[in-house]
């Protein structure tokens, strides 16, 4: 490349992941020689503050808190990834960060981050106001180490509407400045809105006409929580993540007060109302809150290891050139760890429960999980018919089940189960890496890295895909592993206890009455209905391009340079899926003829149909293939970028557009 040549990069999206090209641009930028450096800029088009985005505003609530540890996340090459990777300007997970903000704060920091900072230790869960501070740190370095090299980075804050090819580049539009010219584009739009549902669509017109209150899915620190009633009961619908963002801001953030009680977990709070919480009324699918986290010193407990759903053994169907399918080829050998997990651990902390010799037992139960084929169910199966006292087993119907698929007398019925099922989990997540259940969950969250290196870019067959990985897989291990922090359940279970959380219980049912003016919320297993003039999505919106509101998606779609993916269910229909159809990696979108868009690529989100579990942080230390596939493929994006920088054309007046840039900046801070 000529030392001459102008290169002109256009990242829409300026959160974690377009934080994660910039970082990798850059990288990939100081490795090449001097003499073949093109003078780079790297254009960050985004509304919201480089780094944050939209999703991690630092102006946000503490009340809203990650649903990872400290530990976990991070946006470039740190800890053993980094060995894999040319090395990142910055190298800090967050949990380096936070250390190193400890010891040395940055005068960027609040009060607020400060006093986090200070009581935060790896396996905390940070607010999400933090890691967004963390992100514009991030950010901010990369932009002084862009500037030492030579290279400049600009911010416009300005959302991204259109595309219109120029050539072999693009011309970017932008809402109230003028057009952007690229050389190439990297779409890292993260969540964006979508068009409601036919249902969601029903209830949101019939409050309208009723004067009821509908809160629609949404970013949580977007939602107006502030309308919401004090002293009446409101209907909530999800119990995921977004439930308790609810559940803290309608509490804590009106003044509630939750008390130690010094009890063991499970019993260890009570809540000590302000008098302005409304009374919430939840459900979901399952009737159940997501299960807490575990308090774990690791990401993976440390006594996990999976032994027979490794790589190498889940790798070797793409090696035999078989592709594979989930529940025929995948689950089995999963399924094995996660019984090792629960058992091995219930021998370990409970050996007098077991009708045999701790020894006996595990070896036994080793060798049934170590048969080929079908066989090892049954056998294990009769292992532990003879080995484990029925109270003590569990089943991964169970797990999916929590309420038993059973009806129940009446809501008081069904509260009272829940509170069990609190108490339990919460009691549960204080044991650690000593309660069964979540090490058995351990070992399937640990399977998760695993699935997501070996299912990537056509690596299962596409019905398993649709049918059972993300049919019946999907939703449970979310249940399960992805769950909010264990203080949060202990939180809900005296909630519930001081009456100001009920539950519908399983396979709700929303309706409006008209008659009465109000939203009810039922449940086929539970006698009776509830009530409430407010109902709240507490969802996301969904990631489906299909449904997306995005004025740049849907203009790509629109025009058929980019297409949702749609796969073949098992019965030969076509199913149209929720990302775009792209090419392997570098993943470029595939326009209506199935052709890739040259320089233009996505990462993040809307690859979830080559892709699973894209929503999940890329994991310090892990592997680049498995838990930091995200930074691969920012990595693959970058290499790609500039391996083609001296087939750009020219750029006339680059210092001027450079100087434009840079005023937007200013004049949108």
């Amino acid at each position: 490349m000529d030392k001459g040549q102008n290169l002109r990069v256009a990242v829409i999206g300026a959160g974690p992941r377009g934080v994660s090209v910039l970082d990798r641009l850059l990288a990939r930028y100081l490795e090449m020689p001097g003499e073949d450096r093109p003078a780079l800029q790297v254009c960050m088009v985004d509304p919201f503050n480089p780094g944050p985005g939209h999703v991690w505003r630092t102006s946000q609530s503490r009340q809203f808190l990650m649903n990872t540890p400290c530990l976990f996340p991070t946006v470039v090459p740190a800890g053993r990834t980094a060995t894999e990777f040319a090395p990142s300007a910055t190298g800090l997970s967050l949990g380096d960060w936070v250390r190193r903000m400890a010891r040395e704060p940055a005068p960027s920091l609040s009060a607020g981050d400060r006093e986090e900072i200070a009581r935060l230790g790896p396996a905390e869960f940070p607010s999400r106001a933090l890691y967004g501070r963390y992100l514009e740190w991030t950010y901010a370095h990369l932009v002084d180490a862009a500037a030492q090299a030579g290279a400049a980075v600009v911010h416009y804050r300005a959302e991204a509407l259109a595309l219109h090819r120029q050539g072999t580049g693009f011309t970017v539009e932008l809402a109230g400045e003028d057009p952007l010219a690229a050389d190439a584009v990297v779409l890292a739009v993260g969540h964006l809105p979508a068009a409601l549902t036919p249902e969601q669509n029903r209830l949101s017109d019939a409050a309208s006409r009723l004067g009821l209150q509908y809160l629609p899915p949404a970013v949580p620190s977007d939602a107006d929580f502030s309308v919401l009633p004090a002293g009446e009961p409101m209907l909530v619908r999800g119990l995921g993540l977004n439930f308790f963002d609810i559940m803290a801001h309608v509490t804590l953030g009106r003044g509630g007060v939750f008390v130690p009680t010094g009890e063991p977990a499970g019993h260890a709070l009570r809540y000590e109302p302000s008098g302005r919480e409304p009374v919430l009324v939840a459900a979901s699918r399952r009737g159940t809150p997501y299960r807490a986290k575990a308090k774990l010193e690791s990401y993976v407990p440390r006594s996990v290891t999976l032994r027979w759903f490794t790589e190498e053994t889940a790798g070797r169907f793409a090696e035999e050139g078989i592709q594979p399918g989930f529940d025929h080829d995948l689950w089995p050998l999963l399924h094995r760890d996660s019984v090792w997990a629960y058992y091995s651990t219930l021998a370990r902390t409970n050996p007098q429960c077991l009708n045999v010799p701790a020894g006996d037992f595990l070896a036994e139960l080793e060798t049934a999980l170590s048969l080929p084929g079908p066989e090892w169910d049954a056998a294990k199966e009769d292992v532990l018919a003879r080995c484990v006292p029925p109270a003590r087993r569990t089943s991964m119907e169970a797990l999916a089940q929590p309420l038993g698929r059973r009806p129940f007398a009446g809501p008081e019925d069904l509260d009272a189960e829940i509170l069990r099922y609190l108490e339990d989990d919460a009691a549960g997540s204080a044991k650690g890496e000593d309660d069964p259940l979540k090490m058995a969950i351990g070992a399937l969250n640990a399977g998760r890295s695993v699935l997501k290196a070996v299912v990537a870019d056509g690596g299962l067959a596409e019905e398993s895909w649709l049918t059972e990985l993300r049919g019946w897989f999907e939703p449970l291990v979310e249940g399960l592993a992805s769950g909010p922090p264990p203080e949060r359940i202990e939180q809900l279970a005296a909630l519930v206890r001081a009456g100001l959380v009920h539950f519908v219980g399983p396979d709700p049912r929303f309706d409006v009455d008209e008659a009465r003016a109000v939203f009810t919320a039922s449940s086929p297993w539970v006698t009776g209905e509830y009530a409430a003039s407010t109902l709240v999505e507490a969802m996301m919106p969904p990631n489906r391009v299909n449904a997306t509101l995005s004025p740049l998606l849907g203009d790509l779609l629109h025009r058929g340079e980019a297409r949702p993916k749609v796969m073949m269910a098992p019965n030969g229909t076509p199913v149209l899926t929720p990302g775009l159809d792209v090419s392997l990696p570098p993943y470029r979108p595939l326009d209506v003829k199935g052709q890739p868009q040259e320089n233009l690529y996505i990462l993040g989100l809307q690859l979830s149909s080559v892709q699973w579990g894209t929503a999940i942080a890329a994991e310090a230390g892990a592997p680049a293939s498995a838990g930091s596939r995200t930074l691969r493929d920012a990595d693959d994006i970058a290499a790609a970028i500039l391996s083609r920088g001296n087939s750009f054309p020219r750029e006339q007046d680059s210092g001027e557009t450079a100087r434009r840039g840079t005023a937007a900046v200013r004049a949108g801070a």
